[in-house]
């Protein structure tokens, strides 16, 4: 039986590992590192082991950590910060904050959980939460609120929306009400543009026909309302779609708040497609236009990011996701990404290498044909600098 001052010297050791690059990884757009920057050992264990030995004679797990995974971030006050999926082993999901000095490593939870307003009685679950610093002053959380479809036989029939809250500092919250898309029954994935756009707010959705199945829904949508604090969207501009036999013909979603470059937004989103395993979901970039941040003007073929070597391991296996970046002040970019709904890693590039890879890599020809067209001219050309 461990000591629950065993614990503790276990976690402090494993939050005061310093991370590295992994040098097996190169594709010069990011490095990734060797080990992921939150997982459930993460947890400080006050949150999960009563330490009074009069209450808990065994040091038992009472409140037990499943997963971390799923995490908002922002660069604050010097610090990086995630606001973070925390899954206990009861199912239900809770937001918790961790931050870091270097952003890849030392992340440490604060205190105490995310308490939000609790204002929607038949929310069942939380999660997901994009975090978007606006220029109107505030700190906006939009997550996912999932309650249970009543007009279902179907125990596990669920319905999404997209919950709303504010805050200056992330420690006080106020709860918005909840988005509504006049045109689209569910929501998940939202995300709200940093900017005002025409003096409106604006947000990056994902129209869905029900939980799991988008249905009629064409990939990532765009929408303006007049007021964030009753947000309504009436129509919604289809971005970065769907498509045939490629990373995003299941579905799509919003997944980092875009960041500005010199040439457009970037965007950092998630695309998924089914497999004879189940759904495979994986990591890919796009841009839209600084005058029209709904007017995709690249889209780099392929995937940005998938999952790699343990990564495909865990809960929902072969899975990677992103719901947060952070940009710091010398233009780095940290893609804080989760894999296999379970752990949290960090894949850091910078402004210049996404502008490149983003507007000079080659779109997706969407047939095989013309894929090894591609491909053949491409080593054609570089043979030809080669000298070959």
């Amino acid at each position: 039986m461990k000591t629950y001052k065993a614990l503790e010297e276990r976690y402090e050791s494993l939050i005061t590992r310093e991370n590295r690059v992994n040098d097996r990884f190169y594709n010069g757009i990011f490095e990734r590192y060797v080990y992921p920057v939150l997982t459930r050992e993460h947890i400080p264990p006050f949150w999960m082991y009563d330490p009074d030995p009069k209450t808990n004679p065994h040091m038992m797990q009472r409140l037990g950590i499943n997963a971390v995974l799923n995490s908002g971030a922002i660069y604050l006050d010097g610090k990086f910060i995630l606001v973070c999926r925390v899954e206990g082993m009861d199912r239900k999901s809770f937001f918790a904050v961790a931050e870091s000095d270097t952003g890849v490593d030392h992340f440490r939870f604060w205190d105490h959980p995310v308490v939000l307003p609790d204002t929607e009685k038949d929310e069942t679950n939380v999660y997901d939460m994009r975090l978007t610093r606006h220029e109107d002053g505030w700190i906006y959380g939009v997550f996912c609120s999932e309650s249970h479809d009543s007009s279902s036989g179907d125990l596990s029939a669920a319905v999404a929306k997209a919950g709303i809250v504010r805050t200056r500092d992330l420690k006080t919250w106020e709860r918005l009400p909840d988005l509504k898309t006049l045109r689209s029954p569910q929501q998940r994935n939202v995300v709200l543009h940093p900017e005002f756009v025409n003096g409106k707010y604006a947000f990056y959705t994902r129209p869905m026909d029900d939980f799991i199945e988008t249905g009629s829904g064409g990939g990532i949508g765009f929408g303006l309302c007049d007021d964030i604090t009753r947000a309504v969207i009436d129509e919604e501009k289809m971005t970065s779609i769907r498509r045939y036999h490629t990373i995003t013909e299941a579905k799509n979603g919003a997944g980092c708040v875009p960041f500005k470059t010199k040439r457009g937004w970037i965007h950092i989103a998630h695309g998924v497609r089914n497999t004879a395993a189940g759904l495979r979901y994986v990591i890919y970039a796009f841009a839209t236009a600084l005058d029209d941040p709904s007017r995709v003007i690249a889209e780099p073929g392929g995937y940005l990011i998938a999952p790699l070597g343990s990564e495909r391991v865990g809960d929902v296996s072969n899975v990677v996701f992103t719901n947060g970046c952070s940009v710091a002040p010398d233009g780095r970019v940290f893609i804080y990404y989760a894999s296999s709904d379970t752990r949290m890693h960090v894949a850091v590039s910078d402004l210049e290498r996404l502008e490149d890879y983003v507007f000079n890599t080659p779109a997706d020809p969407l047939r095989s044909a013309d894929c090894v067209r591609q491909r053949d001219d491409f080593i054609t050309k570089n043979l030809k600098y080669l000298g070959k």
